[in-house]
């Protein structure tokens, strides 16, 4: 069932209890944990931390723990699946699922004793009512003696309660057939201005003395800024080259690219010395002006979407770091590939870089991120220049042999997430054929050799392409 009032429902329920806290290893779920964690310190919650890593990781964590909680808050994990059914736990088990993984499971939904979804219901869900899904005995019995009395009578039903599971998925994907990139995108302003209130609120001091912020604290702003992965942690030149906007655009991956790419440096007046060198070394005339410089050489190179609105935090003199920087560190940490290292520790690390106590470890993340990036533009210039991308008809495919340079890297699922997406793109932006630029992109890539695993991963079209289509 929905919760409705959080605090109620669910954070006074947890308060005086011992809590089991199963969250998944990607960054929405870090985020949250990160929050409830701190909630938890203040009140003094006794609880454990087990990340989870797949639906085998989640059961083994549950069989683990069963006896010791009652009480399990499952974060971005859960939702989509028949928890009851997995993990067959005792009746006086309750799970709190904070998941935005879609579609929800319906018997979650209309699970009244142990499945509480912390999930907001003014969200396009799609959920089916109650009786178009479950029918009683004695319903289905009255509907056959009705029918019985104008044709001759059929046999009843001898199940207690029918799920129709193909009626159910036919209903969401009609549901899910409606919904549109416009609205999808409306959905992602809004949720940017509830967002920014509250910073707005939170930032609010007034401009006597007596409330004036020391350099040291913290101040989140939304603003505008480059389009560019990790700039202000790199230099220019290399975060050009490795982002995704600016590389797909300039299709560095070939001569006329690289061409192109100086004739912008240019057309901006930047000295190569500047551009190439650590962004924080740069001279400080040259900053000033430097997101108005690039978006008017942006603009004339076709890349009118070099701005975007983000939120950023500053503390001290030096300390800025943008909601990118933060992600692509914690997700280079969650899915580091050093050796003597298990999913837990990784998880430990990409946790403690969202402490402003620990900045060396979020710049520790930063460098790796830089890594696995400059990995993936090698990588998606290789496979571009050597024509790996085949169509097999309705989608796109791209298998990684074994050997490639890098391939560990990519068989994390947030990582060849970030590759297959950069390879869609720049596929699109290289190839003539305008039936493959409509078409989803399937990816393979070598897991485990010794085991002789392979993980596949499937996108849609490119989001620009498919609006055009529309």
């Amino acid at each position: 069932m929905f919760v409705t009032d959080i605090r109620k429902e669910f954070y006074d329920v947890v308060i005086n209890q011992r809590v089991a806290l199963l969250v998944a290893s990607d960054i929405d779920a870090l985020c949250a944990c990160k929050v409830l964690q701190a909630l938890f310190h203040c009140d003094q919650v006794q609880y454990t931390l087990v990340p989870v890593t797949g639906w085998q990781d989640l059961g083994t964590a549950f069989l683990e723990h069963k006896e010791q909680f009652r009480y399990f808050v499952l974060m971005n994990c859960g939702a989509n699946v028949d928890l009851l059914e997995m993990l067959q736990p005792d009746d006086d088990s309750i799970f709190f699922v904070c998941d935005t993984h879609r579609p929800v499971d319906v018997v979650n939904v209309y699970n009244d004793t142990q499945i509480k979804l912390l999930i907001k219901q003014d969200d396009d869900l799609g959920i089916p009512s109650y009786d178009d899904i479950f029918r009683d005995e004695d319903e289905e019995a009255g509907g056959d003696d009705s029918g019985n009395e104008s044709d001759g009578g059929s046999e009843p039903s001898g199940k207690r309660r029918r799920y129709d599971e193909g009626a159910v998925e036919r209903r969401i994907e009609r549901q899910r057939a409606k919904r549109e990139w416009e609205s999808r995108s409306m959905k992602y302003v809004t949720d940017i201005a509830t967002m920014q209130r509250h910073v707005s609120r939170h930032n609010h001091r007034n401009e006597d003395e007596d409330n004036s912020l020391s350099i040291d604290c913290m101040r989140i702003s939304f603003e505008y800024d480059l389009r560019l992965t990790l700039y202000q942690h790199w230099s220019l030149f290399e975060s050009i080259c490795n982002s995704t906007y600016t590389s797909c655009n300039f299709k560095l991956w070939s001569l006329n690219g690289q061409k192109k790419l100086q004739e912008f440096l240019a057309d901006m007046g930047l000295p190569l010395k500047q551009v190439r060198q650590k962004f924080h070394s740069m001279d400080m005339t040259i900053k000033e002006n430097l997101r108005e410089v690039i978006e008017e050489s942006s603009n004339k190179y076709g890349m009118k979407d070099i701005r975007i609105q983000t939120f950023g935090v500053h503390f001290g003199f030096k300390n800025r770091f943008l909601a990118s920087d933060v992600v692509h560190a914690a997700a280079a940490l969650l899915e580091s590939t050093e050796k003597d290292q298990s999913a837990s520790d990784n998880f430990i690390k990409a946790l403690d870089c969202l402490s402003r106590s620990n900045l060396e470890r979020l710049h520790l993340g930063i460098d790796l991120a830089k890594k696995k990036l400059i990995a993936i533009q090698q990588t998606v210039a290789s496979c571009i220049c050597t024509n790996l991308i085949l169509s097999q008809g309705p989608f796109l495919y791209c298998y990684l042999m074994e050997g490639t340079p890098d391939v560990r890297l990519f068989s994390k699922p947030m990582a060849l997430t970030l590759l297959c997406k950069y390879l869609l793109k720049a596929f699109v932006c290289s190839t003539r054929n305008k039936r493959c630029k409509l078409l989803p992109l399937v990816m393979a890539v070598p897991m485990d050799v010794e085991k002789g695993t392979v993980m596949v991963l499937g996108i849609p079209p490119d989001s620009n392409t498919s609006d055009k289509k529309k």
